[in-house]
């Protein structure tokens, strides 16, 4: 299958090499067999393609023929990683390398790159969802070429039908794992003491499954009234603690979510919790006997003021106000993942009380682990399911943080219960861990497991052990493609001043060992990240590292508004959505401009989702980019208020305004109510089935430019919702927006895809 082949290619500027006729070959595997593969023809080189091989094959599968120029042995060296780039290759076939040839001179954003976006969807999936169960470790895979189902996998090195990933596939090939509770999931997936204790969310009836390691059978109800998530098994086996969202009324005041006990024998349901908007985190105390959740009300989001509570299970009251309040009382405070300690059975929780998320013990003030350093992931609240923190074998403590864009796990000492923690210890990548890591879950004898990786490393499955330390070994990773160092762009972290004091972001030059510019300066492009309560990382992104290979500059701004940097920073969007993080976004491009780093005539933006209005905003409010690309972004503020689903419907309260009362305010900030201040070309990409932002915010942005005669294009994904999912949309958006600002830039790009834009 495609979506199984390991592409490894390795694309050279042919007209730098010497006349020694030699063939330079791009070469794949699929179960181990080889073949051509994918590849773009590129370069001033002027013989074609081999005519032997479809159309089709030509424009993507090609054997370059060259002069190679270089020393060595034609053999890749035994153990040496395949790579992409200026290297060795999977096969043992040699690559010719960049060192000791001159780099090409041309311009920035006309270099080749063997980052082609079919290479990258063809080798690679999702990754999330760690779990160790029985002594196996288990992940979710999400599969662009499955067009995006999700698959939960068990490590199996051994097994003769494992995949290029070393996992075997655990859940039914019919089956797509995934819950729709607060549209965003997660948790879609429980695990007991052994694989015969496997539930899971199916996508496409939200029922509750049971898989037994050869059938799958659902234990709820038929039909779509319902949807589960985030759910932990009892003890014994026969109840599942999750929650239940109800859409027998399907409008989004009239959603009703509830914590439930689902017996797994019959599937009769007990609601255990209920009566609030919103319900997440039920856990389940070690002795069986309570239950501990976070809930809250509109129009509040997790991050803004939550509630920790516990009840008796079997209580006579489901009502949470009856339920005992363990954190949360001032009412804005968010209170996140709490967790008992298996031992001990005290319960933990995270808290932003004291101005960062850190870590308490119900009972026990302040802080058992002070710092001004937020715990509890990246971008704590979006998913269901989410945990920051764990408990080791031997009962310490085990948590991460970030600091200056990397991941420090950090060891403590609870066993002291009316103590703050003891003997901490903090390791990070001296110590054999990735440069970013998170949601670890504990294995045996003090192994831990979770998903990392770093600029060159694509996201995997590590395995790491605190006693021993030593170098993580990867269990899985999400591609098969492995990057040579001369492609890889390493970001640097800079901070920047803004109007509310500094902000902060990563900046990623452009880089491609064969290529290089003493012309001019790089065109930049400005990253917006959706949420916009989230925030940007440092792993490897194979979307930023396809711009930076083709000559362009990124800058992947961390807004005011973005978590990771404390309460203070995370609040700065209160009432100041569209103001604040369009400041940032350009206070940030012309902070590169002014250090040389980018040209000031060539700044674009893109973004998604809320990351898409910030787009908008930058080019309808400011005048600071010369082009920008929404991704199933927003454009009218006004329409979304009305038109979204439960989680986010009060959302904008707190961002901007309580609607309709300060409307006002919305039309002024909403991107579609100023098409007579853009005047720039924009590109937009949305999904069809999007519930999140309806497909009408696009179509409502195109028709306005269009009537206003600036440069514009739109693409409409069939099958997609709020995201891109499928391989060859992933692969179409990228290629759309390179062919979009080769048009605006007047760069010539090489193989850039046919792209009709209006007005132009």
């Amino acid at each position: 299958m495609l979506g199984m082949t390991r592409v490894m290619v390795s694309l050279l500027e042919l007209s730098r090499l010497s006349s020694t006729d030699a063939t330079v070959k791009v070469v794949a595997s699929s179960d181990g067999s080889s073949r051509n593969a994918i590849a773009r023809w590129l370069g001033d080189n002027s013989s074609a393609p081999d005519e032997s091989l479809s159309k089709s094959n030509r424009d993507d599968i090609i054997q370059l023929r060259a002069g190679a120029r270089g020393t060595g042995n034609t053999r890749r060296p035994p153990g040496e990683p395949r790579r992409i780039g200026y290297g060795w290759a999977r096969g043992g076939t040699r690559y010719a390398s960049a060192a000791g040839m001159t780099a090409v001179d041309k311009p920035y954003g006309a270099w080749e790159s063997p980052l082609t976006s079919k290479a990258l969807t063809a080798g690679s999936v999702r990754l999330g969802g760690v779990h160790f169960c029985d002594g196996n470790v288990y992940w979710l895979e999400g599969r662009p070429q499955e067009a995006g189902r999700n698959v939960l996998c068990r490590y199996a090195p051994d097994d003769p039908n494992k995949s290029e990933r070393n996992g075997v596939d655990v859940t039914p090939k019919e089956s797509n794992v995934r819950t729709r509770v607060h549209e965003y999931g997660g948790g879609a997936v429980v695990l007991g003491k052994d694989s015969k204790e496997l539930f899971f969310s199916e996508f496409a009836t939200q029922q509750l499954c049971q898989f037994d390691g050869e059938n799958s059978q659902p234990i709820t109800e038929e039909g779509d009234r319902f949807r589960y998530a985030d759910g932990v098994l009892s003890e014994d086996g026969s109840v599942i603690y999750c929650i239940r969202e109800d859409h027998a009324k399907p409008e989004p005041k009239n959603v009703v979510n509830e914590v439930v006990a689902i017996h797994v024998k019959d599937g009769s349901t007990e609601v255990l919790a209920a009566g609030n908007d919103f319900y997440a985190h039920p856990r389940v105390s070690p002795d069986g006997k309570k239950l501990a959740y976070i809930t809250w009300n509109h129009p509040a989001m997790p991050w803004d003021a939550t509630e920790l509570r516990v009840t008796d299970i079997g209580s006579s009251s489901s009502k949470s106000s009856d339920h005992e309040l363990i954190a949360g009382e001032d009412g804005d405070t968010s209170v996140i993942q709490p967790a008992w300690h298996p031992a001990t059975g005290e319960l933990y929780y995270i808290s932003d009380e004291s101005g960062y998320y850190n870590l308490y013990r119900a009972g026990f003030k302040p802080s058992i682990l002070p710092m001004k350093r937020d715990f509890g992931g990246s971008a704590p609240g979006w998913a269901l399911g989410q945990q920051g923190y764990c408990f080791g074998n031997d009962g310490r403590l085990i948590a991460t943080y970030s600091k200056d864009g990397k991941s420090v796990l950090l060891v403590a000492d609870v066993s002291k219960k009316d103590a703050a923690a003891s003997d901490v210890q903090e390791f990070g990548g001296e110590d054999g861990l990735p440069m970013m890591f998170g949601g670890a879950v504990p294995g045996s004898n003090n192994d831990l497991y979770f998903i990392g990786g770093s600029p060159s490393t694509p996201s995997s499955v590590y395995k790491w052990n605190i006693d021993t330390k030593g170098p993580a070994t990867i269990l899985a990773c999400s591609s098969s493609l492995s990057f040579s160092e001369d492609l890889i762009s390493v970001p640097k972290q800079v901070e920047f001043p803004t109007t509310l004091g500094t902000a902060f972001g990563y900046y990623y030059a452009p880089k491609n060992g064969g290529y290089t510019c003493s012309t001019e300066k790089p065109p930049l492009l400005v990253k917006a990240h959706g949420g916009p309560t989230a925030c940007t990382g440092t792993s490897f992104n194979a979307g930023i590292q396809y711009w930076t290979s083709r000559g362009f500059a990124i800058l992947d701004v961390d807004y005011g508004g973005s978590t990771g940097y404390g309460r203070d920073y995370r609040r700065r969007l209160r009432k100041s959505w569209g103001i604040v993080d369009i400041d940032d976004v350009c206070n940030g491009a012309k902070y590169l401009v002014k250090e040389g780093l980018a040209d000031g005539d060539r700044l674009c933006i893109d973004g998604g989702s809320a990351g898409g209005y910030t787009t908008l905003g930058a080019l309808a409010f400011r005048d600071v980019f010369k082009a920008g690309t929404s991704l199933y972004g927003i454009g009218d503020l006004t329409a979304l208020a009305g038109d979204t689903h439960k989680f986010e419907s009060r959302y904008l309260d707190g961002l901007v305004g309580r609607y309709p009362e300060d409307e006002k305010i919305y039309k002024e900030r909403s991107p579609i109510e100023s098409v007579d201040t853009l005047s720039c070309p924009i590109l937009l990409l949305q999904g069809v089935e999007d519930k999140v932002v309806p497909p009408n915010q696009a179509e409502m942005m195109h028709e306005a430019l269009c009537k206003k005669g600036i440069p514009t294009a739109i693409k409409m994904y069939e099958g997609e919702q709020h995201g891109f999912r499928k391989a060859e949309n992933i692969e179409d958006a990228l290629d759309s927006e390179l062919a979009f600002y080769g048009k605006v830039f007047d760069i010539a790009v090489p193989g850039a895809v046919d792209l009709r834009v209006e007005n132009m």
